[in-house]
């Protein structure tokens, strides 16, 4: 994997992870193993031993394994891996941009930047995907053409809490129900990975940013996407929009044409092929409102 930070570090990288996956999609027995993985019942018993006592003995090997500093955590010992996986920063860990016109990145993630053609086709790490079968909603995509797909890939050792990045007013819920399916780009050559995920998708109606669609992904061995909202309401920016519990996972947003300029670097990573590395929070665009000026006609 090809990473860069928002100071221009590149990392470059493969993780177990990345490598198991390699195999499940790539090999004949990895596959026949795969058919069995994606089923829900197994991704059900394998989200609930994650919430057994049991799975807390997980817990210091992989802390180790990833680097993973608990002392900005509000705790340290958990109950079960689910119970460590869902773990709270401690207050201030994830400053907000304070100028309303920045438009923030929803969680801590590897970001790719996607152009959304005439075609309402796009591209995530060489796959092709539309932004109808995203949505199985046409007349909802048309209204993104030209905008941008914002890719926000979560890995094993990013915090799994993730904000609003706008104040608006929030629509209902919709769930799209599917199977379980890793979104590891390994996946890619193999398996179309949205059209085989199970998301959850809300519009937010903003004053600044349009009107952006904000989706959850859930990947294989995830049990559960928790929102706090499903209904209609206000909400703020920064405020926690909700959870995943464990398995590598993918935030969307989708941005209108003309609402927001995207911080130059974004884009500029992804084209050369990099995902950039992304904190909740942190400034990715800016509106393209006028400024107030205090002036009145």
């Amino acid at each position: 994997m090809k990473y860069i930070d928002r100071k221009g570090n590149i990392t470059i990288e493969e993780n177990g992870q990345d490598k198991l996956l390699r195999h499940l999609y790539n090999d004949w027995g990895g596959r026949l193993c795969l058919k069995v993985l994606v089923r829900p019942f197994v991704s059900e018993l394998g989200g609930a031993f994650l919430n057994t006592r049991f799975s807390a003995r997980i817990v210091p090997g992989f802390v180790k394994r990833n680097n993973i500093d608990l002392s900005v955590c509000e705790k340290q010992e958990f109950s079960s891996y689910n119970d460590f996986f869902t773990r709270r920063l401690k207050a201030g860990q994830r400053p907000i941009a304070e100028n309303e016109r920045f438009l923030i990145s929803p969680c801590d993630a590897k970001l790719t930047v996607c152009r959304i053609s005439g075609e309402s086709r796009f591209y995530i790490k060489d796959t092709q995907y539309t932004v109808k079968s995203l949505l199985k909603n046409e007349r909802l995509a048309e209204r993104y053409l030209g905008g941008y797909a914002l890719i926000f890939r979560l890995t094993v050792e990013d915090y799994h809490h993730y904000c609003y990045p706008a104040d608006g007013q929030k629509s209902d819920n919709v769930k799209i129900p599917g199977v379980f399916h890793t979104v590891n780009p390994a996946a890619n050559d193999v398996f179309p990975i949205y059209r085989e995920n199970s998301r959850e998708y809300c519009l937010l109606k903003t004053e600044k940013f349009g009107t952006l669609v904000l989706m959850e992904v859930g990947a294989m061995m995830v049990g559960k996407i928790t929102n706090l909202h499903p209904g209609s309401c206000e909400v703020k920016r920064g405020q926690e929009k909700g959870w995943f519990e464990f398995g590598g996972s993918t935030i969307v947003v989708l941005v209108q044409h003309g609402k927001v300029r995207l911080d130059a670097d974004l884009p500029e990573n992804s084209e050369n092929g990099y995902e950039t590395i992304v904190r909740m929070g942190e400034r990715i665009g800016e509106c393209k409102l006028p400024k107030r000026t205090g002036k009145t006609d």
